[in-house]
């Protein structure tokens, strides 16, 4: 038994290689160039065309299969462009961008479109999920960065402190701008944003001729038609190990998913202060280790992982269940793993 059980992961490993399996987040910053191209012919009337570079804190990879590798290699530049445009859009540490001067100001004067939609989609899922998603958790990840810094672990006080600037209900569209209510607030986009910008870059290539693409943003994908030669796009959920061993692997035509886990960025060796926080407790929870959300966009996809990882598993089931189009894979700390009722076998 324990020898074709040793034969079927090697047949698996061998699976993940030979099919330049996508794994989330698995593009490692220290094994890849600032940028990386390659173009590969499949028939005479295709090509896959794959460009590679550092984005948004991140490595994002744009794949397009087209028969046209210039028309490819152009609309997938274009797609790069409009990350890049948005990226000084909603980021929060460039003082030139919307976001900083919300956050400076407390007030933000006719925001772009772009602001007023991932601002509104963050509100509603705000509302939808109890507060388990909010935005305005920007002091509480500020004071965490701060205080790690310094070697220190944030206190109760100071933690409590901050959660009186804190609460979306707080965060509010006045006008023909967006307010914040109380003095010291900050929002960061990083749970909706992202996934945001490779929805956008996607209907750039769409819009250009390409509509069979995959772009992976850290772990932030979108599929759009087909792979090579028809077949659908091949994804693996990220090992929180990061030891290649993926816990599943679905297929994908059109939609996006989008993962959530502790072992992105965290503070402190044991994990216990991490990049995702509850905006209730002011501390970051401790029920999983990693939160997939299968959605029809990524930004719908990136807020709900974020969300379900701050939710109690059980609650973070009944949410998903009841979300049209979606499923969630999740895996706890106890390194169980639970699926909604229409995750991909």
């Amino acid at each position: 038994m324990k020898n074709s059980q040793a034969s079927c992961d090697k047949k698996r490993r061998s699976f993940l290689k030979m099919s330049g399996i996508l794994g989330m987040s698995a593009l490692a910053t220290s094994l890849l160039p600032v940028e990386r191209s390659e173009a590969l012919p499949f028939t005479s009337t295709e090509y896959k065309v794959t460009k590679t570079r550092l984005a948004m804190g991140t490595f994002v990879a744009i794949t397009a299969i087209h028969s046209s590798r210039d028309e490819a290699e152009n609309a997938i530049g274009l797609a790069f462009e409009e990350i890049d445009r948005l990226n000084n859009v909603l980021s929060r540490y460039k003082q030139s961008t919307a976001v900083s001067e919300l956050n400076a100001e407390g007030v933000l004067k006719n925001p772009s479109l772009e602001i007023q939609e991932m601002i509104g989609r963050s509100l509603y899922f705000h509302r939808q999920t109890a507060g388990a998603f909010d935005i305005t958790v920007g002091p509480l990840i500020d004071l965490y960065k701060e205080s790690f810094a310094k070697a220190q672990q944030p206190g109760d006080a100071e933690i409590k402190e901050v959660l009186q600037r804190i609460g979306s209900q707080h965060l509010r569209f006045e006008g023909s701008g967006i307010a914040m209510a109380r003095p010291g607030m900050s929002i960061t986009l990083d749970g909706i944003g992202k996934g945001y910008v490779v929805d956008r870059a996607s209907e750039v290539l769409v819009q250009n001729g390409v509509t069979n693409h995959l772009i992976n943003a850290g772990g932030d994908i979108r599929a759009s038609g087909n792979a090579a030669k028809g077949r659908p796009w091949t994804i693996a959920i990220q090992d929180p190990n990061k030891h290649k061993d993926y816990p599943d692997i679905i297929t994908m035509t059109d939609g996006a998913i989008a993962t959530s886990g502790n072992y992105e960025i965290f503070y402190d060796r044991e994990k216990i202060f991490h990049h995702i926080v509850n905006s209730k407790t002011g501390h970051s929870p401790q029920f999983l280790t990693s939160a997939s959300i299968t959605a029809k966009t990524v930004m719908d996809a990136d807020a709900m992982a974020t969300a379900v990882f701050v939710m109690e598993p059980k609650d973070a089931m009944v949410f998903i269940e009841n979300q049209s189009e979606s499923e969630c894979f999740l895996i706890g700390e106890d390194k169980k793993i639970a699926k909604s009722s229409g995750w991909q076998v």
